[in-house]
């Protein structure tokens, strides 16, 4: 598996991975699903990629294996007051490439990225049981929380080594993830 820089054209591929490990309408916790039409996150990549002041080219990674692309992530532009940092998301693995490590890959990965390009925090919205596994801890450990107050049960940063502990207070992500 390599994982790379998203290529100018990887979009279809990407939208792909991410119907497929969004794709809720076989989940039998979660409520039916519309029949058709994408899951938000295939749109919200979209939004995020026609943002040149959120997208960050060098930090949108692929896994690709066998020459086809299995998972993606993106890290992309917030803000906590005047400190610039980063918010993951989404990340998504192919449903039939799930459980073999692929998520991991990207996480490190894009985590490696980010540190190699003197950022000094990510943050994101997720499972409290998968992202400490990476560093994340609740953001409000840190002094920091997302502008919404209903997700700061689930909001979670990733300080780099790049990271000062003046940096505090209000999370904010890119406009498209509030358009979810």
């Amino acid at each position: 598996m390599l994982i790379r820089r998203e290529r100018t054209g990887d979009a279809a591929a990407i939208d792909a991975v991410h119907r497929s490990a969004f794709d809720r309408s076989s989940d039998t916790e979660s409520p039916p699903s519309p029949p058709a039409g994408d899951p938000p996150e295939v749109g919200l990549v979209h939004r995020l990629r026609d943002d040149g002041s959120v997208w960050i080219p060098t930090l949108s990674l692929v896994a690709e294996f066998q020459d086809q692309v299995v998972g993606h992530v993106c890290l992309t532009r917030a803000g906590i007051g005047p400190f610039p940092v980063l918010a993951l998301g989404p990340l998504g693995v192919r449903a039939d490439q799930q459980g073999r490590r692929i998520g991991s890959d990207l996480m490190h990965a894009a985590l490696g990225a980010a540190d190699a390009l003197d950022e000094p925090l990510v943050g994101l919205l997720g499972s409290l049981e998968y992202y400490p596994r990476f560093g994340f801890v609740p953001g409000p450990r840190l002094g920091i929380v997302p502008d919404v107050a209903d997700w700061t049960s689930h909001f979670q940063v990733r300080p780099l080594t790049a990271y000062e502990l003046e940096i505090k207070g209000e999370f904010r992500y890119a406009d498209a993830f509030y358009r979810l």
